[in-house]
């Protein structure tokens, strides 16, 4: 099946949003549709957010992928096309077709999630060399789950984190790699000496609630932050 091309010369392939809905429509009303299932506990982990009524973000893909440990493809609408991008959790990479300066300069919090299923890429090294693409199109996971963090949609903690509870960023934390402006450094190094709440750290200089949600988040994705529910400074993250 051939879809008619809207990039410009030299832009990668991309499938255009309309023709991939009728593709999911076409796939939905197929009896042995979908023979590669998610996991099921991957699969309800993705299902409560929809139970809410509304659409799983990007980020909390992310975050569930890398819980679980599963090699996923999430299939994004970037304006009218349909950007596919592929998680390595344990080799802590993304594959994208796009090379990464391109992808770190989409709008993040445009991207909207439209499907996602299991991993048909390997990640470099995988013995089934044929389903390992051009290796300048793998990207650090660590980065794009940062950026996705700090310039994505989501402005709540993730339901992993939230809830009476309070932080701290562990002492062996290494964010040399990462692109964190001057305030969110002295932050988080502040959160290697000192346990608080999301009430606190939103009240700390230059911060507020969504910036302090998303540094949570940003730090839990980089398996840097301790999270306590017993602490004396943990608190519900519900403001009044």
């Amino acid at each position: 099946m051939s879809f008619e091309s809207t990039l410009p010369l030299g832009a990668p392939e991309l499938m255009r949003v309309s023709a991939f809905k009728r593709y999911l429509d076409d796939l939905a009303q197929l009896d042995d549709a979908d023979p590669q299932q998610l996991p099921p506990s991957l699969l309800q982990d993705l299902r409560r957010f929809e139970e809410h009524g509304r659409h799983t973000e990007l980020l909390e893909v992310l975050a569930a992928s890398m819980r679980h440990l599963r090699n996923v493809v999430v299939h994004m609408q970037d304006g009218e096309r349909v950007l596919p991008l592929t998680l390595f959790p344990r080799q802590r990479l993304a594959h994208c077709p796009l090379p990464l300066p391109e992808l770190l300069q989409l709008r993040l919090q445009a991207l909207q999630v439209l499907h996602v299923e299991p991993a048909v890429l390997r990640p470099p090294g995988d013995p089934q060399r044929g389903l390992v693409k051009a290796l300048h199109l793998y990207h650090p996971l660590p980065l794009l789950s940062w950026e996705l963090s700090m310039r994505g949609a989501r402005e709540q903690l993730l339901p992993e984190i939230a809830g009476y509870a309070a932080y701290r960023a562990s002492a062996v934390l290494d964010l040399r790699p990462l692109p964190i402006p001057p305030l969110l450094r002295n932050c988080v190094r502040r959160l290697q000496r000192e346990t608080t709440n999301l009430r606190g750290l939103s009240e700390w200089p230059g911060m507020d609630r969504a910036l302090a949600s998303r540094l949570l988040n940003a730090l839990y994705l980089q398996a840097g932050l301790i999270v306590s529910r017993s602490h004396p400074a943990a608190d519900t993250d519900g403001w009044f």
